[in-house]
């Protein structure tokens, strides 16, 4: 019998006909059922450029632990890049600004200081009274008008030319940023000192440097 099913073999076929009776027979629904599907090739294909990370990697000194500590350190570079140069750096680079928007005059803060604190908004009336004073000095010219000036490079700037308010300046910054970008909360007594302090500014006439 085994004789029958060699002799039934075509053992003489040239290439052509070879090459289209293999083609036939691929044709088979049977070698499409058991071909893996898509999800699964790619699988495969990950599971293997995997496989090679770790056979590249498997020479790091400390073994298995050494091999932890360099996927860390990948880890740790890409997300100091992202804060260099993405979103989150910019939002870094631009915290402590006084102004943000459209600058308006310094009556126009102080008024929407004042309408902030009627509502109990103190948060809002503590930023928009410090703008106020800082945009007085500007109107004053003891400040030069300048976009992405922060709160303690204006008190600095401020405090050479009003020494004997700078102390208060200092402090006042300190409490902008506090509830400005430390997302601590507005009180009415901060409100006041700030309002206060505005009025002592506005009254105070600035030391010149001398000559």
């Amino acid at each position: 019998m085994v004789i029958l099913l060699l002799t039934d073999v075509p053992v003489d076929l040239d290439r052509d006909p070879a090459r289209l009776r293999a083609i036939e027979e691929l044709r088979d629904p049977g070698y499409a059922a058991a071909r893996p599907g898509v999800v699964q090739q790619v699988m495969e294909w990950l599971g293997q450029r995997i496989s090679d990370l770790l056979d590249a990697l498997s020479g790091v000194p400390g073994g298995p632990l050494g091999l932890l500590l360099v996927i860390g350190l990948v880890i740790v570079l890409a997300v100091v890049v992202r804060l260099q140069v993405g979103k989150v750096g910019r939002t870094a680079r631009s915290a402590g600004e006084v102004f943000t928007g459209r600058r308006q005059t310094a009556d126009e803060y102080r008024r929407a200081a004042e309408e902030a604190a009627a509502r109990g908004q103190f948060a809002d009336a503590v930023r928009e009274r410090f703008r106020a004073l800082v945009r007085g000095l500007e109107e004053r010219a003891l400040l030069d008008v300048r976009s992405g000036r922060t709160a303690d490079e204006a008190v600095a700037e401020a405090g050479k030319l009003l020494p004997d308010l700078a102390a208060d300046l200092t402090a006042a910054a300190r409490l902008f940023d506090d509830v400005h970008y430390g997302g601590r909360p507005g009180t009415e007594a901060g409100y006041q000192a700030l309002t206060d302090l505005d009025e002592r500014v506005r009254r105070t006439r600035p030391v010149l440097a001398s000559a």
